[in-house]
């Protein structure tokens, strides 16, 4: 079988195959039937500040998300293109990129949560305190960028076309996955795939939930690298460390000024690495530890005085 190589003509087809605006009426008549129930059950699932940031990043990620989608396609063209072999457009090879897929993109959101320069890129989604369908349109601008965790898959030489199909029903799966409405599901289906209960605890700030459950559409890589963790006690949504902005360029860029800043102040290439791609809240610079020392020197200090107080 001769190889089809991609051109740029190509890459602009496959932006019009985008699923996501085909099936817009359905996430839209989903997205009014849980905020109905919601309030008929007074669940206060919906917050209507919570829910126009969600649609103004989503606006955004159509938008601005755009120009960077294409050049992280052309990357994955460029590969493909490059290697010797290639997989047939048939049945099986489908099945094959989206095991694939989402194996890579267990790790991209892995990752996205251990390594600091990333979690910039993911934390928007993380940002808010409710857990609802719209919440899945709450993606940062920057999420593109992870297409280079997604690179195995032009090198394997599965087709352009079949992996962008397949990267969007993985994409698409994810909004069903982000309600309160659906409980727990049939065992077998639990066990596999992820679920709303599973990404409830992948959402909550609680404890023993915080790094758990990074799967999209299979949690058996959860089960396989043990970052497992069935829902046992109601998530609390949110931020270890809460954002309190209703603003969604604040939320989308609030990490990365952050970076910035710290940045500026490391000393050495080390720190700088160190800073970018060691886990979130890990104290690189000699400033951070100064900051670090002194909050627990202060927290020391309240917690003797309200003994003191009790005595």
């Amino acid at each position: 079988m001769e190889k089809k190589l991609y051109t740029w003509d190509d890459l602009e087809k496959l932006d019009d195959l985008t699923i996501i605006k085909y099936i817009a009426p359905v996430i839209v008549v989903l997205v009014l039937a849980e905020w109905l129930i919601g309030y008929y059950k007074n669940r206060n699932y919906y917050d209507k500040r919570d829910a126009f940031v969600a649609l103004a990043i989503g606006v955004g990620n159509a938008v601005l998300g755009a120009a960077l989608k294409i050049s992280m396609l052309t990357a994955a063209m460029v590969i493909y293109n490059m290697v010797p072999w290639a997989m047939p457009r048939v049945w099986w090879v489908f099945i094959v990129c989206f095991v694939t897929v989402d194996f890579c993109r267990y790790w991209a959101h892995r990752i996205s949560h251990e390594q600091r320069f990333w979690w910039a890129t993911h934390v928007t989604h993380h940002s808010s305190t409710k857990m609802n369908f719209l919440v899945s349109l709450r993606t940062s601008w920057f999420a593109p960028l992870k297409i280079i965790f997604f690179l195995p898959v032009p090198l394997l030489g599965i087709d352009l076309l079949t992996f962008f199909v397949c990267h969007q029903l993985a994409v698409l799966y994810q909004f069903f996955v982000h309600t309160e409405l659906i409980k727990k599901l049939p065992a077998p289906v639990e066990y596999i795939f992820v679920t709303p209960s599973h990404h409830r605890v992948h959402h909550g700030s609680n404890p023993k939930y915080i790094d758990r459950n990074y799967g999209s559409t299979f949690i058996i890589w959860d089960r396989i690298f043990h970052t497992f963790e069935p829902e046992t006690e109601q998530p609390v949504y949110g931020l270890t460390t809460p954002v309190k902005s209703y603003n969604p360029v604040f939320l989308v860029f609030h990490e990365w000024v952050a970076i910035f800043r710290d940045l500026y102040k490391c000393s050495s290439i080390k720190e700088a690495f160190q800073l970018l791609f060691y886990p979130p809240g890990t104290k690189v610079t000699a400033q951070q530890q100064s900051a670090h020392k002194e909050r627990q020197t202060q927290v020391k200090s309240l917690e003797t005085a309200l003994l003191k107080g009790k005595v």
